[in-house]
């Protein structure tokens, strides 16, 4: 216990000396963002810690986070709708209806050539009608404002109920996977989950009515009860407390959003802490860990593996949903380009690996760790690597070091996570 405290307290110091040596505003942003990836790190530690579940599609959960903060929180736009909002609802009904059809006729009819036929039918018929449905309607509510507008937008409903429904796209698409990719080898699900991931990201960069697609989303509400920057400067009471501390207005209230966002973030991950533990050690949770050690025995004694794992799967996601949402919430706006594999799988991988798999503590010391590296290095890199080439003679040795010098958190993240295989190999905080 005495060692853990003392990395916990080791990893707050760094947030400190970052507010002290350089800025508040940054140390706090790196704060924000190691919340957000702790939380996400709990979502694989259920799947990977708990079950021994190899999942690479975290990017793609994240980003469905995202996209139910964009479809319940942003402006609707009447517009959009009326041009095609209702026919397209129709058409990925169509699409839905046609699946369920091709599903019922597999099941209920016999084997043979007949129930090919009628199944290739079934989707052939539907898949006409639904495009027929969907495309004239996408057409008319991207062609309205596109400049703007060019979507249906949302609810306009708050962040807060954002959030859960962002946890429920994450589960929804996490059991559609799990139904069909758990009851066979481990590297399938690893597949299936990598492939739904680029799927999801190429649908929200290239389906303009529904996420503005590249031209993004800006101008999200803000989550109760963080207030809008402007507000407080604005505010007689916030401007004399920034005057009672001698503090400039404009950097004083961004520090007090960040600090609100810090708060609100550090409630969920204690939230979700406490119910990882106590199923960790409820007879579901020595279940779960059964199954991962001797899938074999655990089959044995009368367990449903492949139904444990689709149950343990789809909760992971669905906090991976959940944390997507209130990301996309801190940053106001829906960026599609954003997501990429480096920063939202592989990176929350190593914060995992490096805190300790299977221990939900060792989980969130390695994302506020890793969290911290990651953007710390960004910003210092390009500051190092002119002093180390300051005393090199102009050529293309130093300009390259110097053009390089953003790649080095790149660097620095892969030596820290060969040291720590090399030297804990359980991680800094191992399951017991």
């Amino acid at each position: 216990m005495s060692r853990n405290l003392a990395l916990f307290a080791g990893v707050a110091l760094l947030f400190v000396l970052t507010g002290m040596f350089q800025s508040w505003n940054l140390s706090l942003s790196i704060l924000n963002m190691a919340l957000l990836s702790a939380i996400m790190a709990m979502g694989v530690n259920i799947q990977w810690g708990y079950a021994g579940l190899f999942n690479t599609g975290i990017m793609g959960f994240t980003a469905l986070g995202g996209l139910a903060v964009v479809l319940v929180s942003s402006r609707p736009v009447p517009e959009g709708w009326a041009a095609g909002g209702w026919s397209i609802v129709l058409g990925l009904l169509l699409g839905a209806a046609t699946i369920a059809a091709a599903v019922m006729a597999s099941k209920r009819m016999k084997k043979g050539a007949l129930r090919n036929l009628a199944v290739a039918i079934i989707l052939v018929v539907g898949f006409l009608a639904y495009r027929a449905v969907l495309d004239p309607a996408v057409e008319a509510v991207e062609a309205f404002n596109p400049a703007t507008f060019g979507n249906i937008g949302g609810l306009g409903l708050p962040s807060l109920i954002a959030w859960p429904v962002g946890a429920l796209f994450a589960a929804a698409a996490a059991w559609a996977v799990g139904k069909v990719a758990l009851g066979l080898r481990s590297d399938y699900l690893a597949i299936a989950t990598l492939g739904i991931a680029e799927i999801v990201i190429q649908v929200l960069k290239n389906e303009d009515w529904l996420t503005r697609g590249v031209k993004n989303i800006t101008q999200l509400p803000r989550p109760w009860p963080v207030p809008l920057e402007v507000d407080l400067q604005n505010s007689a009471t916030f401007l004399g407390w920034a005057e009672r501390f001698g503090a400039d207005p404009v950097g004083l209230s961004t520090i007090f959003v960040k600090l609100l966002y810090a708060m609100l973030f550090a409630l969920v991950l204690l939230f979700v802490i406490w119910m990882s533990e106590r199923a960790l050690h409820s007879p579901w949770g020595r279940m779960m860990r059964a199954i991962r050690d001797n899938e074999v025995a655990a089959a044995a004694m009368g367990k449903n593996v492949t139904k444990r794992h689709l149950q343990v799967f789809i909760i992971g996601c669905a906090i991976v949903g959940f944390a997507g949402a209130m990301m996309t919430s801190m940053e106001n706006q829906m960026v599609p380009g954003t997501y990429n594999p480096l920063r939202y799988t592989f990176l929350i991988w190593v914060m995992v690996v490096v805190g300790g798999s299977g221990n939900n503590w060792g989980s969130v010391l390695g994302a506020l760790l890793i969290g911290w590296l990651w953007l710390i290095v960004e910003s210092l890199g390009p500051a190092v690597m002119g002093q180390i080439t300051s005393v090199m003679s102009e050529g293309p040795l130093k300009a390259h070091l110097i053009d390089s010098a953003p790649h080095m958190r790149l660097l620095t993240l892969g030596v820290i996570l060969l040291l720590v295989l090399r030297f804990n190999p359980r991680g800094l905080i191992p399951e017991k």
